[in-house]
């Protein structure tokens, strides 16, 4: 995918939801609430916690908002109990998706996500059928604007805080980690003085499908914005690469 510029995605992705903070604002409430449920209120004792907490801040969620919806999980045990789903299915000719969900209500999720399938074109599959075309990696961007280091010197600096693989973009660098130590690289890059756009655990398609008919094109797009708008969704991962 070298050439491809991924940080321009992302900043898509950025855009898109700016324009939607009220479902970024639900998606992070309720993983603060499992995480409080999990692990109890305290983020210096509760590494899960304090993810989401740094999460909920490089989103612009208030700090008033987060103190509150800790302490609305803390001291309310018989609420909502979150649970998480995964749906894997086609999309236009073969395209995979695969969408990870957190929800109190099982029947209304599936019935979201069926019904984005089917209006774009999809259909459902079993648990497995595309997964095994991801890998699940660790996943850093540095901008390159933001950072002074020359791509060699840099790559010598995240293999060293332990990063598997280092790719460099048109206005990027992207760092992939093994999933178990994401935090830990992650961590050592911040102590390194390196500034970090965006990092999460993710989906990585080992082979991507470009469309070209532009119903297939304008079916995807309909999974994808109607998954989006599902506060059930947390993230959608897939192999369709937009052409150039």
């Amino acid at each position: 995918m070298s050439g491809h510029s991924k940080f321009a995605n992302i900043k898509h992705k950025k855009e898109k939801n700016d324009a939607a903070k009220g479902k970024i604002f639900t998606i992070i409430g309720r993983e603060i609430a499992v995480a409080v449920k999990e692990g109890g209120p305290d983020p210096a004792n509760n590494y899960k916690l304090a993810t989401v907490i740094a999460k909920a801040k490089a989103n612009n969620m208030p700090n008033d908002t987060i103190e509150r919806g800790i302490k609305k999980a803390a001291g309310d045990q018989s609420g909502a109990n979150y649970e998480y789903l995964t749906y894997e299915g086609y999309g236009p000719s073969g395209t995979a998706i695969i969408v990870n969900a957190l929800t109190d209500n099982k029947n209304r999720t599936a019935a979201d996500v069926r019904a984005a399938f089917t209006k774009g074109g999809g259909s459902i599959g079993t648990t497995g059928c595309v997964s095994f075309m991801f890998d699940k990696k660790g996943q850093i961007i540095i901008d390159k604007e933001e950072c002074d280091m020359d791509a060699d010197d840099l790559m010598m600096t995240v293999l060293d805080c332990g990063a598997e693989d280092f790719v460099e973009e048109e206005d990027s660098y992207e760092v992939l980690t093994d999933p178990d130590s994401f935090d830990e690289v992650k961590k050592a890059i911040e102590e390194a003085g390196i500034k970090i756009v965006e990092g999460e655990v993710t989906m990585i398609p080992q082979t991507y499908v470009t469309l070209t008919d532009e119903t297939d094109i304008k079916n995807i797009n309909k999974i994808l914005d109607m998954l989006d708008e599902s506060d059930d969704v947390q993230y959608v991962y897939h192999n369709w690469e937009e052409a150039e």
